[in-house]
């Protein structure tokens, strides 16, 4: 029997937490999606174990209180935390700022779209949202 996953999604952005937890679940029916605000909401849940420790978490970059990049640096160095693969989930297409994540521990750079079904063939092409086990070593991304 399959594992349901758990997706932590770090968003400022209402309709962009909804969109894309709408997407995974389009997905993977049995997912479930939990949500915060900012990087210190999403610390105070993880800390606080007020949501199971999630598969993935989706991270934006440009948030109020503690940014995306903050959040990053924080969960990467919390041995509690740091094996949570993080897909960045931001708007922002450049480059640079895409290999700065990668140094910092991000997994993949996900640039945010408006249409769902191209949403949901970027997710189906993300390897660490197979099916296959989240908790092995991982290869560079190709970004």
């Amino acid at each position: 029997m399959k594992k349901s996953k758990t997706y932590f999604i770090v968003d400022d952005d209402i309709d962009d937490q909804q969109f894309l937890a709408e997407a995974l679940a389009g997905n993977d029916p049995d997912c479930r999606c939990f949500t915060a605000s900012n990087g210190q909401e999403a610390i105070d849940y993880l800390i606080g174990a007020l949501i199971p420790i999630p598969d993935v978490i989706f991270l934006d970059l440009n948030m109020p209180v503690l940014n995306g990049e903050k959040f990053l640096v924080i969960i990467k160095q919390t041995s509690s935390f740091q094996h949570i693969p993080i897909i960045i989930y931001s708007t922002t297409s450049n480059e640079q700022e895409m290999r700065e994540m990668n140094k910092r521990g991000a997994h993949h750079f996900l640039i945010k779209t408006h249409s769902l079904k191209a949403l949901r063939e970027k997710l189906a092409s993300i390897a660490i949202l197979s099916d296959h086990d989240l908790d092995i070593g991982l290869p560079s991304p190709n970004w």
